[in-house]
């Protein structure tokens, strides 16, 4: 039998509970001091006051928070615009490098030969690159409208997406192709033999398990992209950083820029900790399952 304590507690269960209470005692105080001593370290330099008054003017922050804030809803707009054009045509892509007909090849080297292309490339240069290049071919007329962004077909609020597009579909075509591949060949030969055709079985077989396992990475994916749409200010795009940037180039005064750097952590913490959240749930299932 197991000796039980007065409250009702086993004796491992009562020492696990002073463990977990130690450990906490113990990082609080690490952390404490930590943060103190950084405290220290940056009021005691000679420096300090000047950034201080450069990079964390108060007053600035409280007139310039606002402004920028303003334009908070041009990121989501664009964030919202390129998001499901990445997720159907990086899923196209991981299907091309996936197929097994002989007849498809051509289809399956274009795949592998984008992904390596704009995987290579640095995101910045693809904006350059299909931003102002593509508009200065003079091949393109008339106007589009999406979610409220309008003008002529050179416009960077249409080619700047597209930009973002092209970038991070190859990222999220490996996504998913790793998703595909970790589905077990036995599930594919189970589904043949039921009849399905191989458009069937990746529809109603492969592509649902491997959705489970993708959605981690994904979302890591989207919290890059949401703070990448910033990079859409080289072409012109006026949003919250390049609001920040026009603000500091009047003022002199580079508060604004910490201003946007506070939006951008407000949006991206909550999801971060969602991914968090969500990868331990997945976590802790797949080890009950094997448990069981």
């Amino acid at each position: 039998m197991t000796a039980q304590s007065t409250s009702g507690l086993t004796r491992r269960e009562a020492w696990l509970r002073r463990q977990r209470r130690r450990s906490t005692v113990v990082a609080t105080v690490s952390t404490v001091v930590t943060l103190a001593l950084v405290i220290w370290a940056v009021n005691s330099s000679s420096g300090w006051p000047k950034v201080r008054t450069i990079f964390f003017n108060g007053e600035r922050f409280r007139t310039d928070l606002p402004e920028v804030l303003g334009y908070l809803w041009v990121d989501v707009k664009l964030f919202l615009q390129c998001a499901p054009c990445i997720l159907v045509w990086g899923l196209v892509i991981a299907m091309c490098r996936n197929t097994r007909n002989p007849a498809l090849f051509p289809l399956r080297a274009f795949a592998a030969l984008y992904t390596d292309f704009f995987r290579g490339v640095p995101v910045i240069l693809t904006i350059y690159l299909v931003g102002f290049g593509i508009p200065k071919l003079g091949i393109l007329h008339g106007e589009f409208r999406v979610l409220g962004f309008g003008g002529d077909l050179t416009s960077p609020y249409l080619w700047g997406p597209i930009a973002l597009v092209l970038a991070y579909s190859a990222y999220v075509a490996e996504v998913f192709r790793a998703g595909i591949e970790s589905v077990h060949e036995s599930q594919r030969a189970g589904a043949r033999s039921l009849g399905l055709s191989h458009a069937q079985t990746m529809r109603f077989v492969v592509i649902p398990q491997a959705a489970r396992h993708v959605v981690p990475p994904l979302m890591n994916d989207f919290l890059s992209l949401q703070k990448d749409v910033a990079l859409l200010s080289v072409l012109g795009i006026i949003e919250v950083f390049r609001r920040a940037t026009s603000i500091k180039d009047l003022t002199g005064n580079f508060t604004p820029l910490v201003a946007a750097a506070v939006i951008f952590l407000v949006l991206t913490i909550p999801e971060t900790r969602l991914v968090d959240w969500y990868t331990a749930r997945q976590r802790r299932r797949t080890s009950g399952s094997v448990v069981a």
